[in-house]
């Protein structure tokens, strides 16, 4: 293996042990899959909206349907002094109105929510990317620790989520892999502050999907509830 993180990660600096709410869903493993999406979303709603260049997890680029304040940006929401909830939707939600509508109605306050495009990499090239976020900066102790879902848009079933949990150094564990496939419809909440991950994508084609930083919540909770989580 020709990467590995060490305690020089940045990843290693991001805090873990807080006083935020944490649903009982993701506390074994800090992962949940759903049900595959009941529904369908047009092409169009994820090939026509406009793109940034902006990397993380590989060669990537997103498009914002939602952000700090409404503006086509894909930084994070500290850069202008919030935490990753209360989002404005952008330009590009009128141009998805069946994913607009399938993050309202999940009912939880949410933060940034994008289209990421990604191109092929293998597992090598993915590893260099192995990472933590940062979705809790400024999020007040008193409030819902915030955490990620994905539906996938394209059907990729050989490429997967690699996940892995971390220890008392926040390094990860090997002996914790997980792999989740990445077929069309795939869904899934991550405590994506907690688990080291990075897609390998072993397609031809880029990867499309939908990933929406939600708040931990008793909604959220029943959400997950009414999702009828099923076993990877």
């Amino acid at each position: 293996m020709s990467f590995w993180p060490t305690e020089q990660h940045w990843s290693v600096e991001i805090p873990l042990d807080t006083k935020h709410y944490r649903m009982p869903q993701l506390a074994e493993t800090g992962f949940v899959a759903l049900a595959p999406a009941n529904f369908d979303v047009p092409e169009e709603e994820y090939l026509g909206l406009e793109y940034m260049d902006w990397k993380s997890g590989g060669d990537t680029n997103f498009a914002p349907l939602a952000s700090a304040d409404g503006e086509l940006d894909c930084r994070g929401f500290w850069d202008k002094g919030k935490t990753d909830k209360d989002a404005l939707w952008t330009s590009n939600a009128e141009k998805a109105p069946t994913l607009k509508r399938y993050v309202d109605s999940i009912g939880a306050n949410f933060g940034r929510v994008r289209i990421i495009k990604l191109e092929p990499q293998d597992r090598e090239q993915a590893l260099k990317s192995f990472h933590r976020d940062d979705n809790n900066r400024f999020n007040p102790e008193n409030e819902g620790w915030v955490v990620r879902t994905w539906v996938e848009l394209t059907d990729n079933p050989e490429s997967y989520m690699l996940l892995m949990d971390l220890d008392d150094r926040h390094l990860p564990i090997a002996e914790t892999e997980r792999r989740v496939p990445l077929p069309r419809g795939a869904r899934f909440v991550v405590d994506t502050q907690r688990l080291w991950h990075v897609v390998v994508h072993n397609g031809t084609g880029p990867r499309y999907a939908l990933i929406t930083s939600v708040e931990s919540s008793p909604t959220l909770s029943e959400w997950i509830d009414t999702q009828v989580p099923a076993h990877v």
